[in-house]
């Protein structure tokens, strides 16, 4: 049933890969924390700082069970982009004496590229991994690319545009094999797919709450404590030693709690969300293709989330078509770069025309995406690409020569 505040409404919300909704549950379990529970987990000599920090503990072992992890691995951090950027940098900081070298894919997300820029100034040597048409790095070309001075490896485990799913073990085993540590940007992928740090061999993840229908600004880093090894971390803030000395600054109590309960909920509902969404991806897909010829699929066709679509409508300008689609809420590119007026990094290093990089379109289904939602969407995107297209005269051209 659909939660009361999230009920059907226009325009319809298919840009869950982007932020999702807030759950009721979640907020639920939030209120008390935001409200007469408003005590600092770092009080420890009054009551107030004692239930907050029992909930931070029972929030630590939420995130750890849905990974598997430890509770005591659970680095809570403002969010995604900063948990990135720690394991990054931190890695690399405390790490230098070992080795120089950094390793990672050209269609990572800004956090993790902008942060491999700043180390670049700084004197590590970062490699770039290519990705075939479907977006997928080849594990032997990471074997490849290990060198002695290696100390760090990071690939996301499902990619924000396409969302194509890496090889993760495969490459997992092939670092682990080296002795070298590895990271995985695995935001778009907890809570949607099975994700194991020990089956994925991640020495670090990052996690971020308002991907899996938790509250913004609160996210986690997963860092190995034992098993084999203690990983180290020059931490990016200082000041307090909060969080094992890896991220100092008051706890977001609340936000933390919220994250716990979305984990919580995804450990119950991922395998049927999983099952339902891919339904109702194909019932997109499907019935898009029937009403409309050059569509193209990017992304890998089978390796991907069960939620998402990114699509090129040749001979239609992206922008054009969601400007057109006012009530539909999708995406053009990530959203983290579509402010600017730049085509996809991602798509292009996929190797696509560059006519198709500016037709691209993503549409991210959730947790209370229906039918009738998706059929309404199917109808509107079809009518859109048809008034478009009807005004291009390379679509009458491409038609003639297909006669």
């Amino acid at each position: 049933m659909i939660p009361k505040g999230v009920e059907h409404q226009l325009p319809i919300y298919l840009d869950h890969n982007t932020t999702t909704p807030l759950d009721p549950e979640v907020l639920d379990a939030m209120m008390p924390y935001l409200t007469h529970q408003y005590g600092d987990p770092a009080s420890r000599s009054h009551a107030w700082g004692w239930v907050a920090e029992e909930a931070v503990d029972g929030a630590r072992e939420q995130v750890a069970t849905l990974i598997g992890a430890q509770p005591e691995e659970i680095v809570f951090t403002s969010g995604a982009t900063e948990s990135d950027n720690l394991a990054m940098k931190g890695i690399a900081y405390a790490y230098r004496s070992q080795g120089h070298h950094l390793i990672t894919q050209e269609t990572e997300h800004r956090a993790i590229l902008d942060s491999c820029s700043t180390l670049e100034k700084d004197g590590f040597a970062i490699t770039y991994l290519p990705v075939d048409r479907h977006g997928m790095v080849d594990p032997e070309a990471v074997r490849a690319a290990l060198t002695e001075k290696t100390i760090l490896v990071s690939i996301m485990h499902a990619n924000h545009e396409t969302g194509a799913i890496q090889p993760l073990a495969e490459i997992g085993r092939i670092v682990k094999a080296r002795g070298v540590l590895f990271h995985s940007d695995a935001v778009q992928a907890v809570g949607k797919i099975e994700c194991q740090v020990d089956e994925l061999q991640a020495d670090l993840l990052s996690i971020s709450g308002h991907k899996m229908y938790g509250p913004k600004g609160v996210g986690a880093l997963y860092v190995r404590k034992t098993r084999p090894r203690r990983i180290k971390l020059v931490p990016l803030l200082d000041g307090g030693g909060h969080e094992r000395g890896m991220r100092s600054g008051t706890l977001n109590v609340p936000g933390i709690v919220g994250l716990g309960k979305a984990c919580e909920l995804a450990s119950r509902v991922r395998l049927t969300e999983a099952e339902r969404l891919a339904r109702l991806r194909s019932r997109f897909l499907e019935r898009l293709t029937q009403d409309l010829d050059d569509v193209h699929l990017n992304g890998h066709p089978t390796q991907c989330l069960p939620n998402h679509l990114n699509l090129s409508f040749e001979f239609v300008e992206g922008e054009a078509l969601i400007m057109g689609l006012r009530e539909i809420a999708c995406s053009s590119g990530s959203a983290c770069t579509s402010s600017t007026l730049e085509p996809s990094y991602v798509l292009k290093a996929m190797g696509l025309r560059e006519d198709l990089v500016h037709a691209s379109i993503r549409f991210s289904l959730g947790r209370w995406t229906t039918d009738a939602d998706v059929d309404e969407a199917v109808r509107q995107v079809v009518e859109r690409v048809k008034r478009l297209r009807a005004m291009s005269p390379q679509y009458g051209l491409a038609r003639k020569k297909a006669l």
